[in-house]
């Protein structure tokens, strides 16, 4: 009996050793093409236009669409960020979502908003609008709608602009000065295939602004904020590098994304019937396009900077919402998977998402509890023990290193030499024992997602630091 136990534990081992290995291996493979394509783009970026190209006439016209839902903590430094922006032909269209908060009223006591007084003069296909505000001073339009959700929300904003682009983007976000130009060069280099490019999402959380403008880039006084700094420099920069560069991307950050509007509208806008309808969008983009030349692309350079969760709860509430949005887009585009009709999307980007970033953190879970049971309970050798170890901290701690390291090499927001080698131990620190609370939390979520909940949950906000 000891002996098939033994057995039994030796196979469910090695299976997750070998999991294990294929997750971080395809991670570890993901990184290294974002360090070759990064450096290649980067010779472009770095050499000086011969024009000035802030007020250039040529400039596309873009609606920045800031889906707004109890953000009164931070919408007037988002908006102020937005007016900073160095983009001579953009609008700037809030939608605030039945807040109940002062989100309207700081808006407009704060940039002087007149209500328009008239009807829209066509249908919106969101929940029911009140009433449409301008401003009397600045480019700023604030659409007063019933609570949606945010997919609503934007569709408000999508359907109402008759700008050709528009860039949508979170209400506790700040973007830099130059992001629109940088965002949109896919658009100017290649206009008739360009149809999406997202840029780099990095935390706002303890760095200095002042009047929407980063004027500090640093830590936070909270160790969770920081360790997600490091998933950001990894998931959201080094990651999406990557798989841009594979022609795999699946996901433009709804903190920071520019679409063509035409393009979103064939498709029907934004779903409401999902919960990360940022990933649902490029997932049926990608699908529609499929048989037409086309670009999605991701550009590491221009950045927006958001506040992130520094309480586990909220924390917990918006990575399960994530992974159960991961979860509904999957499913609901479950035919495309491994289908060459879509190219590299069907057979790497959604098998990847699927094995490695869907079912990866249940596996690894399960991995967390049963091999070293295994081990307590004298089942497994001290080697083998070892060697997961190795690959389960090893290989991640590694990834977030060269994160790291592309972020000092290429792009030099962190210069503090103290923050460096903090983000360095972060990248150790975040192995015991945050990965294992978010395994937990995936499980929470896959459970809920198993039971039909898929309820978006509260964001509170703190406020960005002074």
């Amino acid at each position: 009996m000891d002996v098939a136990i033994e057995a039994i534990a030796w196979l469910i081992s090695w299976f997750f050793l070998a999991y294990f290995a294929l997750v971080n291996g395809s991670y570890l493979f993901v990184h290294l093409v974002s360090i070759v394509t990064l450096q290649r783009g980067i010779r472009d970026w770095l050499l000086e236009p011969v024009y000035q190209p802030y007020n250039s006439p040529f400039l596309p016209g873009i609606a920045v669409i800031v889906p707004a839902y109890n953000e009164a903590v931070t919408i007037v430094d988002t908006v102020q960020s937005l007016l900073n922006l160095e983009y001579s032909n953009h609008e700037i269209v809030v939608v605030n979502d039945g807040s109940r908060d002062e989100t309207l009223e700081r808006l407009v006591s704060t940039f002087d908003l007149e209500p328009v007084g008239e009807d829209v003069p066509f249908d919106l296909p969101c929940e029911t609008v009140h009433e449409v505000y301008q401003s009397s001073r600045v480019d700023l339009v604030v659409i007063d709608k019933d609570n949606g959700g945010k997919a609503d929300a934007l569709n408000a904003g999508v359907f109402f602009t008759d700008q050709p682009l528009f860039c949508a983007i979170d209400a506790d976000s700040i973007i830099e000065r130059n992001a629109l130009l940088e965002v949109v060069q896919p658009f100017l280099r290649d206009p008739e295939r360009m149809i999406a490019s997202g840029g780099a999402v990095r935390v706002a959380n303890g760095c200095s602004i002042t009047r929407g403008v980063i004027t500090d880039v640093g830590l936070s006084r909270s160790h969770l904020a920081n360790l997600q700094t490091v998933e950001y420099l990894r998931a959201f920069l080094s990651g999406r590098i990557g798989l841009s560069g594979l022609g795999s991307l699946l996901i433009i950050s709804g903190a920071f994304g520019l679409f063509r509007t035409s393009a979103v509208r064939e498709v029907g806008g934004y779903s409401t019937e999902t919960i990360t309808e940022d990933m649902e969008l490029i997932v049926r983009l990608q699908k529609h396009v499929s048989d037409e030349q086309h670009r999605i692309t991701f550009v590491p350079y221009p950045v927006v900077w958001t506040e992130v969760p520094e309480r586990r709860a909220v924390l917990a509430r918006q990575r399960g919402r994530w992974f159960k949005g991961m979860l509904e887009t999957l499913w609901v585009h479950r035919r495309m998977v491994g289908n060459p009709k879509y190219g590299m999307v069907g057979l790497f980007a959604l098998p990847f998402f699927l094995f490695v970033e869907a079912l990866g953190p249940l596996i690894e879970g399960l991995g967390y509890v049963i091999v070293p049971a295994a081990f307590l309970l004298g089942y497994l050798n001290v080697p083998f023990f070892v060697v997961f170890l190795g690959i389960a901290v090893g290989i991640g701690t590694l990834l977030s290193w060269l994160s790291v390291l592309n972020e000092v090499v290429s792009f030099r927001r962190y210069r503090n030499p103290r923050d460096i080698s903090l983000l360095l131990l972060y990248g150790i620190l975040e192995h015991v024992p945050f990965r294992q609370w978010k395994s937990f939390v995936t499980w929470v979520a896959f459970v809920q997602y198993l039971r039909g909940e898929t309820s978006w949950g509260e964001m509170s906000r703190i406020g960005f630091d002074r």
